[in-house]
């Protein structure tokens, strides 16, 4: 007999599997014998005093399904139609493995090197401050996603399946947790592996991947794409198929522009531009958890948090993004001369610090100046932001930072607090980065956040810019049922650089849904 039930326990409870099962069978009165599982699992942190919400399944005298029923069983499509997919992040990777589901073969086309080759260039970049602009934190096997915190929750329910995208990264090495735990994450010492063995599905099916390969044209027939030319060591080849899946990412730069150069309809598009903030782990826990330690049970807290500020008249968000609990900041530049901050955790998330993007919402107003570009003006906008942050640091990849407090008394910091930053910080004031409509609101943001989360709001934390990548800044129309681009017939915009994604998982589902469409269309 199986049963299905709901407890509210404490942390000892939730997160102690002995605690747990020890628990369960004195209240349900159970045999040595019962299996129990652990099927969902949420803090609530509401009250002072922390609970967890747990489904778990009791099973007596019957064997228990699996967890995950998605088995790794590729067919052979080696000698299948083949089609282009450009990028091996998560968007490019998951419409690959759709792709030999559906029996076509994919033939995956990644700029950067492979997962473990991209290390070298990380540490080049923390260590000596020399970017690869094909190799760096945005670009290579696994793209952005990779390392990274590896969050896995998203809003985009309608988009996919979300259950089948955590079932295939379990059946490539991820932790069942990732089935359990409301907000699953992997970690960005984890994911590698998993990037790896997903790479090794694709080849052993009959698809491809060539990596250190950069597209450098679309082969084009009227409105109509053939394929792509890539270019590899100055040796190039051109890659034919029956449709082009075009998942970028939103750091591709070149691609934007050579999609505007061969008249390629694109558009600028609304993203997210601020800071990342630091604080000790320890400030979040004692604020979220109501407590100066957390204890042995619960996870580093995290937080989110959003407010609408008014700059003369106008009003935009300010939020917090991809928030890292026991995480690190690193450098996510693509090119040298520009200073980008992203977030990413371990997977046990044990880190001293917390970060988080702390960002506000860019549309046309913010990119006016810039609007002799066309539809490349919010791009060019970015790109001026970066570069002004590096040059403060000096031309190399140190980020301006500033103490929260002394950013909304505007004072350069006397002194700035230890980071988890490599590259290294320098003391400025920040608004010698960031445009004044984007400083006031984050000024703002922030003294209204730690009214909603006491001691948030401290001169124990500060702020290193810039966090520039939260989205795309361009767009690639598609339609709305096919997924097709809207002018070029056989081109699939995907993902987080088309901008129909912000995640890994939002991004994967996409990779599936182009796939479908594509073979849907043209087989």
């Amino acid at each position: 007999m199986k049963q299905t039930l709901d407890f509210v326990v404490s942390p000892e409870i939730g997160f102690d599997t002995d605690n747990l099962h020890k628990f369960l069978k004195q209240k349900l009165q159970l045999s040595e014998n019962a299996f129990i599982r652990l099927e969902r699992r949420s803090i609530d942190a509401r009250s002072k005093q922390v609970k967890v919400n747990i489904k778990v399944s009791v099973y007596e005298n019957e064997q228990a399904e699996p967890l995950g029923n998605f088995q790794k069983s590729y067919q052979d499509v080696s000698k299948k139609p083949q089609a282009i997919v450009v990028g091996a992040g998560p968007a490019g990777m998951f419409a690959a493995l759709r792709l030999i589901e559906l029996g076509i073969k994919p033939i995956v086309i990644e700029r950067g090197k492979d997962v473990q080759a991209r290390r070298r260039d990380l540490a080049a970049i923390n260590k000596d401050h020399v970017v690869n602009n094909n190799s760096n934190y945005c670009f290579g096997e696994g793209g952005a996603g990779t390392y990274s915190d590896g969050k896995l929750y998203t809003r985009s329910n309608k988009r996919g399946d979300i259950r089948r995208i955590l079932e295939i990264l379990v059946a490539h090495g991820a932790k069942e947790e990732i089935l359990i735990e409301a907000h699953p994450h992997i970690g960005t010492n984890k994911l590698p592996k998993i990037v790896a063995d997903l790479r090794e599905s694709i080849i052993k099916a009959g698809g491809e991947v060539h990596f250190e390969t950069k597209v450098i044209d679309f082969i084009l027939e009227g409105n109509a794409i053939k394929g792509v030319v890539g270019e590899k060591q100055s040796n190039t080849q051109e890659f034919i198929g029956i449709g082009v899946i075009l998942a970028t990412g939103h750091s591709a730069r070149d691609i934007f522009e050579l999609l505007h150069k061969k008249n390629v309809f694109i558009q600028n598009k609304p993203f997210a531009l601020g800071v990342r903030i630091e604080h000790p782990q320890q400030i979040i826990d004692s604020i979220q958890y109501h407590c100066e330690q957390r204890g042995q049970y619960l996870p580093p807290a995290s937080y989110s948090l959003v407010e609408q500020v008014k700059y003369k008249g106008v009003e935009k968000g300010v939020f917090s993004f991809c928030m890292c609990p026991g995480g690190f900041i690193v450098p996510s530049a693509t090119e040298q001369g520009e200073v980008v901050v992203n977030g990413m955790s371990p997977s046990r998330r044990d880190g001293k610090f917390a970060n988080s993007g702390m960002v506000v919402a860019v549309d046309e107003l913010d990119w006016k100046p810039f609007e002799s570009f066309g539809v490349l003006a919010a791009l060019e906008f970015q790109k001026n932001i970066e570069k002004i942050a590096c040059q403060i640091g000096g031309n190399t990849q140190i980020a301006p930072a500033q103490r929260v407090v002394d950013f909304a008394e505007k004072k350069v910091s006397k002194s700035l607090l230890d980071t988890s930053y490599q590259p290294g910080l320098v003391s400025v004031e920040l608004r010698e980065v960031l445009p004044e409509q984007i400083a006031f609101r984050l000024q703002e943001g922030l003294k209204s956040f730690g009214k909603k989360m006491k001691g948030y709001f401290t001169n124990e934390a500060q702020l290193i810019g810039v966090e520039s990548r939260t989205s795309s800044p361009v767009s690639i129309p598609r339609d709305k049922t096919s997924y097709e681009h809207t002018q070029i017939k056989g081109l699939f915009p995907c993902g987080e650089g088309a901008g129909y994604a912000g995640g890994i998982m939002s991004a994967a589902m996409d990779g599936e849904r182009c796939a479908e469409k594509l073979v849907e269309l043209y087989v």
